[in-house]
């Protein structure tokens, strides 16, 4: 304990273990929904639902593990909403791309990340790329996950008319997920620790004992089978010219959420020094990008940090022992497979409504008062859903941005990357439509 205590720092964070532990259990809570999510995701994708669920256990394990105790934050990761459903919904069933060489392109922007890392360049990037194209993206993301959440749920369905109408909402299943949204909606508001997670469990419950799905066969199991899609990824397919832009909108994506992320729970834990740096940060953004080359080994996409963090934070987590509290949690999930396995997707539904509404706040922080800054990321926002491809919007919003401020005059506005990216997003066009 004492070697602990030392190694964590708890005295000069005026922390101890039963508050670390606490923290730990609480921020597990706050974003476990992954571990249903992610397989009913990336499973449509035509990946093996079990083996999906051992990868993102783990693969959220050894991240989480890394960053407590290489970088000593209390941040935890796991893989990415939003990506996950990119990864499944733009890049496998949007493009017809077969799911191991979607895991070829995770790989490559991971071995980039790490690159760019060890180089220090990630954060320059970071910097010169436009505020109306981060933001814009995290909102652009959050609409399209909530879409998603909608059509899985049956609110939201096809139609020749208007490609889209709205649902059968007498359909039980239907019903439920409308159930879900609101129950969650309300425990998000009224900020009840595992909001998300007790939304889903009430939800499938209620479910189960109407009869519209089964019951779980059993609580515990052994782990599933992981061989499906252990190093099934396909990197030299994703070498293709063509993928490139899909493996920029993974880098660019993962880029903007991981450093949004990081200085946000950093601000609220108190990390950030004088200048409004992390210290550490080089070792944080390490753990973010092994996770992410870890998960497409093992079989799921892109692994980032987690907002959820914050809650474990909050209730006064303030050392790397909370991420391997929850990195311990991840790895036990993985004898509950019974259970994940019966969650049916009306329960997860509201999980993507949910996490898509909280991604709505970064609008605050564009500028529409300036046309070239707000219809960039207008169009960026609005595109990333309707076309369901987050490389699209984003390849979009990339070219209008640079457009607008050379025909306004404002060209030296504009960093020399951004005009370089919005002439690769603008060759990629040319080169598809070829």
């Amino acid at each position: 304990m004492k070697f602990i205590e030392r190694y964590f720092e708890f005295e000069k964070y005026g922390t101890n273990l039963k508050v670390e532990t606490l923290a730990g259990i609480t921020t597990f809570m706050t974003m476990a929904y992954i571990i249903f999510v992610n397989p009913q995701i990336l499973s449509t994708a035509g990946m093996d639902f079990g083996a999906v669920m051992v990868a993102t256990c783990i693969a959220s394990a050894i991240a989480t593990l890394t960053m407590g105790l290489y970088a000593r934050y209390p941040f935890a990761l796991a893989p990415g909403m939003g990506l996950n459903a990119y990864f499944t919904y733009g890049v496998c069933l949007g493009m017809g791309i077969d799911w191991r060489v979607a895991l070829g392109a995770v790989f490559i922007s991971g071995v980039l990340f790490i690159i760019l890392t060890l180089t220090k360049i990630r954060t320059w990037i970071f910097n010169v790329i436009p505020n109306a194209i981060k933001y814009g993206t995290a909102v652009g993301i959050g609409l399209f996950i909530a879409f998603i959440g909608l059509k899985s749920a049956g609110i939201i369905v096809d139609s020749e008319a208007t490609l889209v109408t709205l649902g059968n909402l007498m359909e039980p299943s239907t019903l439920l997920a409308l159930f879900g949204i609101f129950l969650t909606s309300i425990l998000v508001s009224r900020n009840v620790i595992g909001a998300i997670l007790i939304g889903i469990i009430v939800t499938s419950l209620i479910g189960m004992i109407l009869g519209i799905s089964p019951f779980p066969e059993g609580i515990f199991s052994m782990p599933p089978s992981i061989a499906p899609t252990f190093l099934q990824l396909d990197i030299m397919g994703a070498l293709n010219l063509g993928l490139l832009t899909i493996v920029l909108a993974f880098f660019f994506v993962d880029m903007f959420d991981t450093l949004g992320t990081l200085s946000a729970l950093s601000s609220q834990a108190g990390y950030l020094d004088k200048d409004g740096k992390l210290p550490r940060v080089e070792k944080a953004l390490m753990a973010d990008a092994t996770g992410t080359v870890v998960g497409s080994l093992l079989g799921t996409s892109t692994v980032t940090t987690y907002i959820e963090s914050a809650s474990g934070i909050a209730l006064g987590g303030r050392t790397g022992f909370v991420s391997v509290v929850v990195a311990v949690l991840f790895l036990l999930s993985l004898f509950f497979y019974p259970v994940v396995k019966a969650i049916p997707p009306y329960a997860t539904a509201a999980a993507l409504v949910i996490v898509g509404a909280l991604m709505m706040k970064s609008i605050k922080n564009i500028n529409f008062d300036d046309y070239t800054e707000a219809i960039p990321a207008f169009i960026t926002i609005l595109t990333i859903p309707l076309t369901f491809s987050i490389a699209t919007g984003l390849a979009l919003g990339f070219i209008t941005y640079p457009i607008l401020k050379v025909f306004t005059g404002r060209w030296k506005e504009v960093h020399w990357l951004v005009y370089v990216l919005a002439i690769i997003f603008a060759l990629r066009f040319v080169y598809l439509a070829g």
